[in-house]
């Protein structure tokens, strides 16, 4: 079960653990396996290892960089199990959460919750967050495992104001179900946001406010990788997601509420996937030196 084209991809960051992360998580959970590994030469962190892998229909980057940033539960993941489309959901849950809490901290128990019939958020133990829900199978169907933002602190109370700059932003955009909190939720406010969802470019987000105390706040440690067909595509997102000059760098990019993006050619993954150790060298310099990526600069380090 894969989404049709994945042109939006989740690059967890971490200092040495990626390969070793990816190949645990294709352990955990149903149909998944790592698909490529690269290792980038010479970076600012040395050498790099940089993995594709697939969840359960989910792909996602991750890369080896040096312990600059730290993941945190700003950004966590949601895995949806279906009783409507399998009979084994709740014993799969209970058996993926077993797995991610061997050496992991449960920040809610697995339990009954007014939301779901058995729900539980769980850190493993490289610091990814998982909440991990048994589904309403009346509901509309949702992929697997779907990124889940949480604003918080200074953040907070902006969610809905950030679902409609990004479903502004993408071309390829929809709305889900939208709830927010009651009265007598204090501290979270009336009318914010307990829990929405919206799709960008075929890629599904949940995302909500919460007023309580947190130590956290997006970082670059997770990132959303956007696959472009064309520069003037590229262009296009670059100029309305950047919002932090100085945190553009090699295609990364931070927007107005502090989550950070990689706008990347489509075609420069094929050039990791592909090249040969040379070309794949010559193409990451390349993008050392630039902050917006430059296709045709990139295709000429790639031809040499």
């Amino acid at each position: 079960m894969t989404n049709p084209i994945q042109r939006i991809v989740p690059n967890l960051w971490y200092d040495k653990e990626a390969i070793e992360a990816a190949e645990f998580y294709a352990s955990v959970f149903p149909e998944s396996s790592v698909t490529n590994i690269t290792t980038l030469k010479d970076t600012p962190s040395g050498d790099a290892d940089l993995v594709m892998f697939e969840l359960w229909g989910q792909e996602f980057m991750a890369i080896s960089a040096g312990p600059y940033f730290k993941i945190n539960p700003s950004v966590s993941f949601t895995v949806n199990f279906d009783p409507s489309r399998d009979k084994d959901a709740s014993e799969k849950l209970s058996d993926v959460w077993n797995k991610l809490s061997v050496g992991g901290t449960a920040l809610m128990p697995l339990d009954k919750y007014p939301f779901s019939e058995k729900f539980g958020w769980i850190e493993d133990k490289y610091g990814l967050s998982w909440q991990l829900f048994l589904t309403n199978p009346e509901g509309e169907e949702r992929p697997a495992i779907i990124p889940s933002l949480l604003f918080v602190g200074d953040k907070c109370g902006k969610t809905e104001e950030a679902i409609q700059f990004y479903t502004s932003v993408f071309k390829n955009a929809k709305l889900g179900h939208i709830a927010r909190y009651p009265q007598g939720m204090a501290p979270d406010k009336e009318g914010t946001i307990m829990f929405s969802e919206f799709m960008l470019e075929n890629q599904w987000f949940t995302a909500m406010d919460s007023a309580h105390e947190h130590r956290f706040s997006f970082n670059e440690a997770i990132s959303f990788m956007v696959y472009c067909d064309s520069q003037e595509e590229l262009d296009t997102y670059w100029e309305k997601l950047s919002a932090v000059p100085e945190a553009e760098q090699c295609g990364w990019l931070k927007d107005q509420f502090g989550v950070s993006w990689q706008i990347v050619p489509k075609q420069m993954d094929e050039m990791m996937r592909n090249g040969t150790p040379e070309q794949i060298n010559r193409v990451n310099q390349a993008t050392l030196k630039m902050k917006k990526l430059d296709l045709a600069k990139l295709q000429e380090a790639y031809n040499g």
